[in-house]
């Protein structure tokens, strides 16, 4: 039931918003009728029709909350008597991606676009978009706060953007899709590894815009990265739901027609378009999901393709994964050595990750002692469960081994 709420409260808030406009009053309302849903459909049964009793519910906390608010602000007895329209039938149409696109408003900052989109459509909670951006999670919170303010007082309507607005809004549109699919690929925080929830609301979205904008290469290229990621889902993660690095996955396990799928489109759109960084990271995916067995592998290919996302889409992630990709060309002791590099980046200092690669490179390297030490520092640091599990269980190995 929790997995049906995740994905129908988005468009559940998207027909609130397309109805009555306000979209703060809105998301509170939708919250509540949520937290009804979670109440009384387990004892009284699901309804025939979720989403149709979700908006109901939800329409009649909106016209509550509106009458209190206009009580509280002591109106003229005119405007505090209108009764507001009542619910009409809401059209079947998801308007989940226009929800998105009014999340990307112009007016917004970069910053505020994404804080409320994640939020919006990606429900994801104030601490997981802040553990996302490594800020603290008040600084989300206002974000949110401000971003809804803006677009009540700068009027903004729920509605497709114009052909020519979509330019405006799809860098940032694409980034917040990726962001959702990454929550959802690898849980910043939890027990669960992944959360499908979200990696499959990504791609729907994701789908719908392609859709829309089949030429463009960077959706073609953010579709065709998600596709081929989901892709290896089956197989990251074993019995009891521990983390199964790429290297020992059971190949046989992943999905080959989404593979396919992904290889198509990212084939096309660096043949059409410029590449960008959502079509270089598609090509990397694309290559690990042609390999049969992790020994083949085509390991040179894959470094230029990262040297190549590092000139077009520096980051510190880009980094690091450039490192593992240099260690499996030219040996661990050369990735040590561009990790030490890598890890003076200042947006790195202190993350978990650095030291999982620093222990799988000095493992590699035979150094067993230093890679225990490592993986143990990174253990410590990730909030995600499975991960923690995963590291303890590599540092118990080179302590057994260094024996």
């Amino acid at each position: 039931m929790n997995t049906l709420l995740r994905e129908l409260a988005p468009q559940v808030l998207a027909a609130l918003v397309r109805r009555y406009g306000d979209f703060d009053t809105c998301e509170d309302a939708v919250q509540e009728a949520l937290l009804a849903a979670a109440t009384q459909w387990p004892v009284q049964g699901m309804p025939a029709n979720p989403k149709g009793w979700l908006i109901t519910t939800a329409s009649r906390r909106r016209i509550e909350l509106w009458r209190a608010d206009t009580a509280r602000r002591r109106r003229e007895e005119t405007v505090a008597m209108m009764a507001p329209p009542d619910p009409e039938p809401v059209a079947a149409a998801d308007d989940t991606l226009t929800l998105l696109m009014l999340c990307c408003h112009p007016s917004l900052t970069p910053a505020s676009q994404v804080a409320l989109a994640l939020r919006a459509v990606g429900g994801l909670t104030t601490a997981e978009i802040a553990r996302a951006y490594l800020v603290p999670e008040s600084t989300v919170a206002q974000r949110i706060s401000r971003a809804k303010q803006r677009i009540k007082a700068g009027g903004a309507r729920f509605r497709p953007p114009a052909p020519e607005e979509y330019g405006q809004r799809l860098a940032i549109v694409l980034n917040v899709l990726y962001l959702i699919f990454t929550e959802g690929h690898t849980a910043s925080a939890g027990e669960s590894l992944q959360r499908v929830d979200l990696t499959q609301e990504a791609i729907r979205l994701a789908r719908q815009l392609h859709a829309r904008l089949p030429d463009e290469g960077e959706v073609s290229g953010l579709l065709a990265l998600m596709v081929l990621t989901d892709a290896r889902r089956a197989a990251r993660t074993g019995p009891a739901g521990e983390l199964v690095p790429l290297a020992e996955q059971d190949r046989s396990r992943w999905d080959r027609a989404l593979i396919a799928e992904g290889t198509e489109l990212v084939t096309r759109a660096l043949s059409t378009a410029p590449a960008g960084p959502y079509q270089l990271q598609a090509a990397i995916a694309a290559v690990h999901g042609q390999a049969e067995r992790a020994e083949d592998t085509d390991w040179r290919e894959i470094a230029g393709l990262y040297e190549l996302l590092a000139a077009v889409a520096p980051g510190p992630m880009v980094t690091l994964n450039r490192v593992v990709a240099v260690a499996e060309v030219a040996g661990p002791r050369a990735g040590l050595r561009e990790l030490a590099g890598a890890e003076r980046d200042p947006a790195l200092a202190g993350h978990h990750r650095v030291d999982a690669v620093r222990a799988h490179l000095l493992e590699r390297a035979g150094d067993l002692a230093a890679a225990e030490e490592a993986y143990r520092r990174a253990a410590r640091a990730t909030q995600s469960a499975p991960e923690r599990r995963y590291l303890e269980s590599r540092a118990h190995a080179c302590a057994t081994r260094s024996v």
